[in-house]
């Protein structure tokens, strides 16, 4: 008897990854999992850019909102709630359709990772400290030093996971991308169809500027002004892009056209991270267009339907 089919969706922001779920879990039909690492979070809905109501409604959505902002959501920690929902999806015997952009997520659950060293928060407040006075590119010029891959792979600005990843490779005394080798533990049970999204790159750029634009209209700034107002700067998805240049604004560092321009590039530099990440995944079906082209969605229903469900 044939294993289930799970179909996977990766792209880079604003590629239309939402738009290709719905669409094929309205024709098979599915169930949707999360596969963002911002979208976990409650009380960002803007910033996330999550599907609204209206999309919910259309199919079964999981792991959103499941955390609140300042709680700590692991790659580790996603994967083993993601696979619990699989195996239930798979007893209702619906589509099970895996859906975001955080490559991390996403080979934690198809792949695995290994068991790092317990945390360590006496070094965690040390690195903390030093970051607050020499900034976040001082600890990613620490951990470019003592593991070039693992720097590739953390934005500078993303504080928590350089300092998680600073943090195993002092412990554990070796690169944490040494430790992400060791004692993987593959996702089971399920034919894995990829899809990735590669639309036009100045189209996406475009989309991407739109994007931004319209988060400012809907209400980010104030969005984020209450995160900071209720959490701090401990609350998680503030280090995200869009988050991250409202700080700044909200400090009175820059202006509202400054932090928007800025919100947009950090959207496209993201969005290339995204994509060389990507590249790497194997046996990729790739899409050249957006999730929400007709002809893109046609193409990946009769992939499915190829694949066999």
């Amino acid at each position: 008897m044939r294993e289930p089919l799970l179909v996977v969706i990766f792209g880079p922001t604003a590629s239309g990854k939402t738009a290709l779920s719905l669409a094929l879990a309205g024709r098979f039909p599915g169930e949707i999992v999360n596969c963002d690492s911002v979208a976990v979070y409650r009380e960002c809905e803007i910033g996330a850019a999550k599907p609204t109501a209206h999309e919910r409604a259309q199919a079964p959505h999981h792991l959103l909102d499941i955390v609140g902002p300042t709680d700590l959501m692991t790659a580790g920690e996603y994967a083993r709630r993601a696979r619990q929902i699989l195996e239930e999806i798979k007893a209702r015997e619906h589509l099970p359709i895996v859906a975001g952009g955080t490559g991390l997520y996403l080979r934690a659950l198809l792949e695995g990772l290994a068991e790092g060293p317990q945390r360590s928060e006496p070094l965690r407040h040390r690195l903390r400290a030093s970051a607050r006075q020499h900034g976040a590119g001082w600890l990613h010029r620490i951990l470019r030093r003592l593991d070039p891959t693992a720097a590739d792979r953390v934005h500078p600005n993303d504080l928590p996971k350089v300092v998680r990843a600073l943090e195993v490779c002092l412990v554990a005394r070796q690169p944490i991308t040494a430790v992400w080798q060791k004692g993987r533990e593959p996702l089971r049970g399920f034919r894995i169809l990829r899809f990735g999204l590669d639309p036009d790159r100045n189209a996406l750029y475009t989309r991407i500027n739109r994007r931004a634009e319209e988060m400012f209209a809907l209400g980010l700034v104030e969005e984020t002004a209450r995160l900071l107002s209720t959490y701090g700067e401990e609350a998680r998805p503030l280090q995200a892009a869009g988050y991250r240049q409202i700080l700044q604004l909200l400090r009175g560092e820059i202006n509202r056209k400054t932090a928007l321009w800025a919100a947009q590039q950090a959207h496209r530099n993201y969005a290339k991270r995204q994509m060389t990440w990507f590249r790497r995944e194997p046996g990729v079906h790739w899409l050249k267009g957006f999730g929400d082209d007709p002809e893109v969605q046609a193409q990946a229903i009769e992939a499915v339907r190829s694949f066999g469900i």
